[in-house]
């Protein structure tokens, strides 16, 4: 039985496609959606620089990406850089056989080398009560005139009912920006949230984070409802707070407290599901709260537990 016919379109074409397909059909984040473009473009380049012309998607043998693994790793790539690239090769192949234009993959079961594995990084109870507290303590700061910026209550009040949020919720950060008003359930404590690949899931949100929303809505002239974000940005006119501007917040709250200010966003996600396991929430349970999609995702936080539990052990057992 035969395929699709082929459509009949150009190399650049079928990456503009792809991309638009990531964004439409698969609801790709932005950060997929740029990390795939730019894993494509360098793969052209690659080609250019060897073959002097485009690659031809149709035609490509197995033998060209086994030579372009080399190139990477010649270069010195990180082996978590290399899955990345070919994880974006690997899903193109698989929309282009989908269109048609090819019958197999030229990657499929391509041997890769294993990705190193690296324990989530995370705050304390203790740190992360710090980092909680210092939207207050700026503004606090502020109000004394010590704290050399310019302040903003209504920026303050949202700061510290994001990081209640994305604590209680366990939040990528896009999905805290995506948060609507009608996603928060005031009556079940739950929240509504849009994760990866436009999968939805339903998450409880604490008492000390939906105060902080309460409060910080308060300050606003006009609360949000309906589809209005639930956190805005103070550039964009009521437009939703944007990730990059969460993460520069957070890099000045994290300094304030005292914490690395290197930290990103997602090591509050860090925290978030190792204080769980810590208080032995079940592994099933924190996957369904991440919205992971494989069980393996999660169990890197189980192996921080564990490391923790050992470092216990050998400072306090006698015959450790």
């Amino acid at each position: 039985m035969s395929g699709p016919a082929p459509e009949k379109t150009d190399h650049d074409d079928w990456i503009t496609r792809f991309m638009t397909h990531l964004a439409t059909d698969r609801g790709a984040s932005v950060y997929t959606q740029r990390n795939y473009r730019q894993a494509l473009v360098e793969f052209t380049s690659w080609h250019r620089q060897e073959l002097h012309s485009p690659p031809p998607w149709e035609s490509l043998q197995r033998d060209h990406f086994r030579n372009y693994l080399r190139f990477l790793g010649r270069h010195h790539l990180a082996r978590a850089a290399i899955q990345l690239r070919f994880s974006a090769l690997r899903s193109f192949y698989r929309f282009l056989i989908r269109r048609g234009l090819v019958e197999l993959s030229p990657i499929k079961n391509l041997s890769l080398p294993a990705r190193e594995r690296r324990l989530p990084k995370y705050l304390t109870i203790g740190q992360m009560k710090d980092l909680l507290d210092a939207p207050a303590k700026f503004a606090a700061l502020r109000r004394e005139k010590k704290a050399g910026r310019p302040f903003s209550k209504t920026a303050a009040l949202r700061d510290g009912a994001v990081l209640e949020t994305i604590y209680s919720c366990g939040l990528r950060i896009s999905e805290l920006c995506g948060l609507q008003a009608a996603d928060i359930d005031w009556a079940s404590g739950t929240v509504r949230v849009r994760g990866k690949g436009k999968k939805e899931r339903l998450v409880p949100i604490g008492k000390p984070a939906l105060k902080a929303i309460e409060i910080y809505w308060h300050d606003l002239k006009q609360p949000p409802a309906g589809e209005s974000p639930v956190f805005f940005s103070e550039t964009r006119r009521r437009g939703p707070l944007h990730p990059i501007q969460l993460s520069r917040r957070l890099k000045h709250y994290l300094a304030l407290a005292g914490l690395d200010p290197a930290l990103t966003p997602h090591k509050l996600r860090h925290s978030y599901a190792t204080h769980l396991l810590d208080a032995g929430a079940d592994l099933r349970s924190v996957q369904e709260l991440l919205g992971h999609a494989h069980l393996s995702t999660t169990q890197a936080y189980t192996h921080v537990t564990t490391e923790r539990l050992k470092k216990a052990y050998d400072a306090a057992h006698p015959r450790a």
